[in-house]
């Protein structure tokens, strides 16, 4: 695949146009100053994760004998270097935005973010106080260091300060993770005056080595290869390779220096030797680095400067009954996140754990919370004697260590555990709870686009289908049984299964739409996903374009399909909508010839998903899910104020529009 071309765009670069997406939320003037905060933080943090994850892989492939390589991607080099031109000059607007933009407006509000230069008398005093009192036993102080001394470790994702002093010689120090990111001095003339703590150092430790000319320190920060390189391992015992792989994530191969823009080239030079780093790998950043520690900042006046915390209301169809059964039995429920609450999902859960008549549950953890009312309810249904059955994904990424920790708890309670299948990822989120009914097992399920998460729920955009209805249930059974090697195939003929079914019945969809495009009928899809990378799909989506389907795509980060291009992709027209929430839930729309058809689920149309991974796709049957659904999803394709333009060259154009809707905002009042 060519880095960019007029039929594919790279992934890489998509999702850096994605992150620029987030960039622009923070520069948006009409959300609240620590709205804006919040989306540099997040910045900040995905482009750490982006590095440790992706440009890892890419530098691996540098190492494939060349014929394998050629098969993977063209030129790994080329690759990196415009990843990294595009992240300098995100770099750039960024610091931009934080100098000119920001930081006036904090001013405006009585909060003033200060350098250590700046400090006052009082301010230096505190300074002092402030490190001998809190950082002076805490720091890790390397100094004499040699060029190639190999027992120096700088770790992941941590903050340094470092300088030449004696002579050329190298200093490193560590800043404690362990304490405040920002240092709150006293009020002063009507004003908060507020520190990196980065500046707390640099004031004290200058004093440190005042007797050297030239003590100044600068910032450095090191990203290292995050990945475990085990998940397309196919034999032996994939939890203990995962396991034993958890220690080495923090100790891989750097991926990227980040560094003062301001850093003199000797200084560079010797830290580039001492961590084996090259040129590509270094990266211009501004004097403070780890920008996701401003999730924290302070607020020290009483203003609001914030969004008002959204309280998810609870679906008032669901509230009439106190027995969640009676209310599934009665009609598929749905629950759209974050506006509704999650609590829904734990009432059930807690039900079926104290039920008398429930035997069996069975649910997929992908990202659990580290604090879990579903996971307690399961401990609690073991305890009252039910069936658990819990199938626990360990390479979710970033997320293992939680996942293997809830996996021994659950485990060592009594409750059947198994664990990820090498070579596959389970990634559906699917819940089935087994209840006997006049004598009869009755089946009620749970199927989401996201994970039984509490935190994330309120956060997230994602849909939850709640049904009772034997022809959706019958198959998630079917599912199970494969996830508890009963089976090797699911028969299902309703739900969409990964790597099964899934990627055939899409084609088969869209060759539908193609067929009635051609014979002169209505023809078009809709699509919502998190990410379209898969070729096969893309060329798919070309060929029912050329033939007249009208595609409409509402895709959030990575998008490799090129819209506008004639000849090929001039009836399709993709938005991105980046706003307060993640947009995390996917639907799939047909048109079907006037018999529309939807499906919800955990798949994005990427190749991992369709082909390597479990992932479970439902048919929407209920009307009322049907229409709400449809709702949710037709505010998203009206929004003109968060949307932006998917076009040739994710420029990241704002949709143009006098009317104005906002979809996140609309849903609020909506839902």
């Amino acid at each position: 695949m060519a880095l960019i071309s007029k039929k594919y765009y790279n992934r890489d670069l998509s999702w850096l146009r994605f992150n620029h997406r987030v960039l622009q939320e923070a520069a948006d003037k009409d959300n609240p100053l620590y709205e804006r905060i919040k989306f540099l933080a997040i910045f900040s943090s995905n482009l750490d994760e982006f590095f440790k994850v992706r440009v890892s892989d890419i530098r691996k492939i540098k190492d494939l004998d060349k014929p394998l390589r050629k098969k993977l991607i063209t030129k790994p080099n080329k690759l990196l270097k415009k990843i990294k031109k595009q992240v300098h000059i995100q770099q750039e607007e960024f610091g931009n935005l934080f100098t000119n933009q920001i930081l006036p407006e904090l001013k405006k509000e009585g909060i003033q973010l200060i350098s250590s230069e700046d400090f006052s008398e009082s301010q230096k005093e505190f300074a002092e106080h402030y490190y001998q009192e809190n950082l002076k036993d805490k720091l890790t102080i390397h100094d004499n260091i040699e060029p190639n001394d190999k027992t120096i470790f700088i770790e992941n994702e941590q903050l340094y300060l470092t300088a030449l002093v004696h002579n050329n010689q190298l200093v490193i120090v560590k800043i404690p993770s362990d304490t405040p990111r920002f240092v709150t001095f006293p009020e002063e003339h009507n004003t908060h005056y507020v520190t990196f703590v980065d500046d707390i150092l640099e004031y004290n430790l200058s004093k440190v080595y005042a007797q050297e000319e030239a003590a100044k320190f600068y910032a450095i920060k090191v990203s290292r290869d995050a990945e475990l390189y085990i998940q397309n391992e196919y034999s032996g015992d994939l939890l203990t390779k995962i396991k034993n792989a958890l220690g080495n994530r923090d100790t891989g191969q750097v991926t990227r220096l980040l560094i003062d823009t301001s850093m003199p080239p000797n200084l560079l030079n010797h830290i580039k030797q001492l961590l084996d780093a090259n040129e590509t790998d270094v990266l211009q950043g501004g004097k403070y680095h780890n920008f996701k520690d401003f999730f924290s900042f302070p607020n020290p006046t009483n203003k609001k400067l914030s969004e008002d915390v959204l309280e998810p209301i609870h679906d008032p169809e669901l509230q009439k009954f106190s027995n969640m059964f009676e209310a599934i039995t009665k009609k598929d429920r749905l629950l759209c996140y974050p506006y509704e609450s999650f609590d829904d999902v734990l009432r059930l859960a807690k039900q079926a754990s104290e039920d008398k008549n429930v035997t069996k549950i069975k649910v997929t953890f992908y990202r659990i919370a580290k604090k879990s009312g579903l996971a307690d309810a399961l401990l609690n249904a073991v305890k009252n004697g039910k069936e658990v059955f819990v199938f626990i994904e360990t390479k979710a990424r970033f997320d293992e260590e939680n996942n293997i920790r809830w996996g021994k708890i659950l485990e060592d309670h009594g409750a059947k555990v198994m664990y990820s299948y090498p070579g596959i990822k389970v990634h559906s989120k699917i819940l089935l709870i087994e209840r006997k009914e006049d004598n009869a097992p009755i089946q009620y399920g749970y199927i989401s686009t996201g994970n039984f998460n509490e935190k994330t729920a309120k956060i997230y955009t994602d849909f939850g289908l709640m049904t009772a209805k034997p022809e959706i249930t019958s198959e998630l059974n079917q599912v199970f049984q494969l996830l508890e090697g009963h089976i090797i195939i699911p028969n299902t003929k309703n739900l969409l299964v990964s790597p099964f079914t899934t990627r055939s019945t899409f084609e088969k969809l869209i060759h539908t739409e193609i067929e009635n495009a051609i014979a002169g009928k209505e023809a078009y899809i809709i699509l919502k996903l998190n990410s379209l990378q898969d070729q096969k799909m893309i060329d798919l989506l070309y060929r029912a374009n050329t033939a007249g389907v009208k595609i409409r795509g509402i895709v959030r980060g990575i998008c490799c399909l090129v819209p506008g291009v004639e000849n090929q992709s001039e009836h399709i027209y993709i938005t991105s909508v980046v706003d307060r929430f993640l947009e995390h839930g996917r639907a799939y729309i047909f048109a079907n010839g006037g018999a529309e058809k939807m499906y919800i689920g955990s798949a994005d149309w990427m190749t991992r998903n369709l082909d390597h991974r479990i992932e479970v796709i439902t048919p929407v049957l209920d009307d009322d899910v049907y229409s709400k659904i449809r709702k949710m999803i037709q505010l998203q394709l009206d929004d003109t104020v968060k949307a932006r333009i998917i076009n040739e060259n994710q420029d990241n154009s704002y949709v143009n529009s006098s009317s104005k809707v906002r979809s996140q905002l609309e849903a609020l009042s909506k839902i």
